[in-house]
């Protein structure tokens, strides 16, 4: 059973930078597609990154491109997400997620949320404030 377990998120100012890490057990993360997600207080959850299970396919939203960089590393079973230049508006629980599947459809159909990944982690809160 593969469980995702995130780490990273705190309190940070506008301008700021965090690195999230989603950390895999159970299974080798190196079969499964990763999404982050974020859901901010009522609102939608949403798709902003994802990754391949190879890493060769990335996806983000538009609200986050230029800023935020997702990559992994499957010797160390961990999906990570970079992001720099943060903005209050990013404030949310993130959350990341996994999926098995053909690596170009599921990146794409995973980020649009149009495919639900099966396992998720609990999420890290991120805050951006001053």
């Amino acid at each position: 059973q593969l469980q995702l377990v995130e780490s990273g998120g705190g309190l940070v100012q506008p301008g700021g930078s965090l690195r999230l890490s989603c950390a895999a057990s159970g299974v080798t993360l190196g079969y499964y597609n990763i999404g982050w997600f974020r859901q901010a207080p009522g609102k939608e959850r949403e798709g902003i990154s994802c990754i391949s299970s190879n890493g060769a396919i990335t996806s983000y939203a538009d609200s986050v491109k230029g800023r935020f960089t997702i990559s992994r590393d499957n010797a160390k079973n961990t999906v990570y997400l970079q992001m720099n230049s943060l903005k209050p508006e990013d404030t949310a629980v993130y959350y990341c997620a996994a999926s098995s599947g053909p690596p170009l459809t599921t990146v794409q159909a995973m980020c649009a949320l149009t495919r639900i990944p099966g396992y998720w982690g609990q999420g890290t809160q991120v805050t951006v404030s001053s």
